[in-house]
């Protein structure tokens, strides 16, 4: 094609590659929010379930306490969540490589 001509196909691809991008992110976000994965602490004493964003929307203990100095119970509590951010961390990038696994570079085409 001589310099200075439209490319009119290139444009055409590069548009609907575009548009696809912004459906699969949109998909990404959604999933992102509703996705959700459960960690323990060490000890298993606590259970945390945490969004692939990084929202925590459950905290369970799964024995009793009652016996347990407070130290115990609460380095047990900041284990579980330290781990719901790695889980939440690896979730995303698990969605993101699913989402757009299929996804290539418009320069190389």
């Amino acid at each position: 094609m001589p310099r200075g001509e439209i490319d009119e196909a290139w444009i055409e691809e590069a548009v609907r590659r575009y548009r696809r991008i912004e459906a699969l992110q949109a998909e990404f976000d959604q999933a992102v929010s509703t996705v959700e994965v459960t960690v323990r602490s060490p000890d298993g004493l606590v259970e945390v379930a945490v969004t692939a964003d990084g929202r925590i929307t459950d905290v369970r203990f799964l024995g009793p306490l009652h016996q347990r100095h407070h130290r115990d119970v609460a380095a047990s509590v900041r284990a579980a969540v330290a781990a719901a951010a790695d889980a939440a961390q690896w979730a995303r990038e698990k969605l993101h490589n699913e989402t757009f696994a299929a996804y290539r570079p418009l320069a190389g085409a």
